[in-house]
This record gives structure tokens, sequence and C-alpha cells, in this order.
């Protein structure tokens, strides 16, 4: 076995690992004993528990923000009036579908990220904004010039809403379907829910007070 094959079969246990059981119920070596490999490998390869967790998060968060800026970029230079509507399509149906096709499942990252905030990975959130912040800065500072009636502090939790009910939505996203198929024997993809997604995050965001 490769060192890159080791590395991804170590990130692929850990990734399916934390999102069903949590980063602090999951022990290294549970991870080892899945991906096959000893306990010296996530040592050499990643050096602690952290930093394998950040390195979960990095194979998800780059192609993300790569795909959201790229995209926030083409509209830029296409001189349009960036409206909520345009910031939330590139959201969802470009950076999370973006994810999907790259072969990596929105529905976990959502799972993740639900859990970073959750539970007590402090070094997580950090790692997160050292890398990510300025993605999320440049999203975050367009919306809010889409919003400019609004003002700071309601700004402010109508985007955590609308962050919190989309990885709710995404996280939870099979149970959801299972229940939607059950009451009403209708089914749903992952691309027609992230379309549904976005006008109901609208409304949220320019709701009238």
């Amino acid at each position: 076995m490769s060192q890159l094959d080791t590395v991804h079969r170590i990130l692929d246990a850990a990734e399916v690992l934390f999102a069903e059981r949590g980063f602090t119920e999951t022990s290294l070596r549970t991870i080892t004993s899945t991906a096959g490999v000893n306990l010296a490998a996530v040592n050499y390869h990643f050096g602690s528990k952290k930093e394998l967790i950040q390195a979960v998060f990095e194979r998800f968060l780059t192609p993300f923000t790569e795909h959201l800026d790229r995209e926030l970029s083409r509209r830029a230079s296409a001189d349009q009036q960036l409206k909520v509507d345009d910031l939330l399509q590139s959201l969802y149906q470009v950076a999370l579908g973006g994810l999907a096709s790259d072969g990596r499942d929105p529905k976990r990252f959502m799972r993740l990220l639900g859990l970073a905030y959750t539970q007590s990975q402090g070094h997580l959130r950090r790692f997160i904004v050292s890398r990510y912040g300025a993605s999320y800065q440049r999203f975050a500072g367009l919306l809010r010039v889409a919003l400019p009636d609004i003002d700071p502090v309601t700004f402010y939790w109508r985007l955590y809403f609308m962050l919190g009910a989309t990885i709710f939505s995404l996280s939870s996203f099979d149970a959801i379907e299972a229940i939607l198929r059950e009451d009403f024997g209708a089914e749903s993809s992952l691309d027609e829910t992230l379309a549904r997604l976005a006008p109901a995050a609208a409304a949220l965001l320019t709701a009238q007070d």
C-alpha cells in the first residue's frame, strides 16, 4: 500500500466515523481499525487527532470555497448587481452542488460542519476561520450589501438562522426524505432540495419586521 493510499484510507474512515459518531466519541484506534492501518500511520501522516479532523474538513472546504469563489468572481466580472437570489444560488447550486459533482457528499459535510459548532472543537473553528475565513467574509459581505435596509444585528441573526436551517436540512436529509416518502408518497433528490432551499433561505433573509 502506497503512502497516498494510506492517507486516503485514514481520511475516508475518519470522515465516515466522525459524521456518524462525533469527534470526541470516535477514537483513533477505531479509525485505524476501520482503515486497516496501524496507529503509527495516523501519527506519521497527521501528527494528532486534531490535525486529522482538520484534514477531513480540508477535503470538503477547499473545493467548496473554490467553487464559491469562482462563481462569485464570474458573476462580478459580468457586472451583475448581486442580489440575494444570486448569492444563494452560488452557495447552494454551485458550491454545494459542486461538491457532489466532485464526489464529495454535501450531506456528510453539513453533518460535520454542524458538529464543529456543537461539540468542543475550538481548534477546528480556529482552523476554519484562518484557512477559509476570507471566502466566508466575501460571501457574507456581498450578502450584506444586497440587504442594505437590515440593521447589522438583525443581519447577523438572519445569516445564522439561514446557515442553521441549511445545516439541519442537509445533515438530516436522509431522515427527512424518508418522512416525505412515508407521509406524502413523494421523493426529493439532493439537487431538488438545494433548489428548494434557495428561495426559502431568501425569504428568511429578506423578511419584513
